[in-house]
Formats: C-alpha cells, structure tokens, sequence
C-alpha cells in the first residue's frame, strides 16, 4: 500500500497519529515511562502483592509473588471511573476506584486501598481524556456500549 492512498488498514486506524509503529519486536521501546504507581494497602501501610501502575497508555494490575497475574487495560478503552471510601478506609487515608472499561474479557477493575483515591480518581480521568483525543476518539467508545436495539439511555429512536 503506498503513502498516496488514502485507506488505511483497520489495526491502523486504532494507532495514534503521534506513535509510529515500530518494525520489529527488537526495535520496539518496551519501557514506558511509568506516570502513577502504588501498592493495595493494609491498615494503610502498602505491604501488599498487588501493585497498580498507569503508563502513558496503559492502567496495568500485578497481582501476586510467586503466581503473578497480570491485567492491562488501555487507557482510551476506560469508560467510567467510580470512586468509594468507607468510614474505615478514611480513618487510613485510603480508598477504592473502580474503572468501568470497554473491555469484553474484563468490563471493570478494582483499585482497592489506594492512597489519595480523588486525586488519583481525577488524574486517572485526565490522562484518559488526553488518550482518547491523542487517538481522535472521543465520544466513539460509547457506540460499542449502547444495547442490542442501539439505544444507550434506555429510551428508543
């Protein structure tokens, strides 16, 4: 396919503009540059095997020491984000947020006991803004969420 043609392929058409796809697994940059980290907190001190960590495009989950399980969602896929804090996460400083993805194998993830959830909550909000705008697609995540009948509030067209 030559630069001239204005088609492109559909694996693409997800790739922001400002990313350019690298040719080889040995030339790709594995080491993203890591903007948010934490650990799931006991009694507020972050003694815990499951670590939290948002890179310039990815929310990924670890989970474990020996068995490690590994979860990653994309930032843009993120639909919703839901903070909560109880009386006794208060007392600690901590809380829970819930992100809400488009994600078919995993539709939701739980960030439990985290320091400083709000800020996190609206940082988290932020970044997904920006990759969404970075891969111009802002308000099309939405079309995959409406029902079967295409209706996303409920009511028919």
């Amino acid at each position: 396919m030559s630069e001239t043609n204005g088609s492109k392929g559909s694996a693409e058409s997800n790739v922001a503009p400002n990313r350019p796809r690298p040719q080889s697994f040995n030339e790709a940059n594995l080491d993203s540059k890591i903007l948010w980290k934490d650990r799931k907190r006991i009694l507020g001190m972050p003694i815990s095997f499951t670590r939290y960590i948002v890179d310039e495009d990815h929310l990924t989950l670890k989970i474990g020491l020996l068995n490690t399980r590994i979860d990653d969602v994309l930032l843009y896929r993120i639909l919703d984000i839901k903070m909560t804090q109880s009386f006794g996460q208060k007392i600690f400083g901590v809380g829970s947020i819930t992100v809400f993805t488009a994600d078919k194998s995993q539709d939701q993830i739980l960030l439990r006991n985290i320091k400083n959830p709000e800020k996190v909550r609206r940082y988290l909000g932020q970044l997904v803004e920006q990759e969404r705008e970075s891969r111009r697609l802002v308000g099309r995540e939405l079309f995959g969420v409406a029902g079967e009948d295409g209706d996303i509030d409920g009511t028919l067209n």
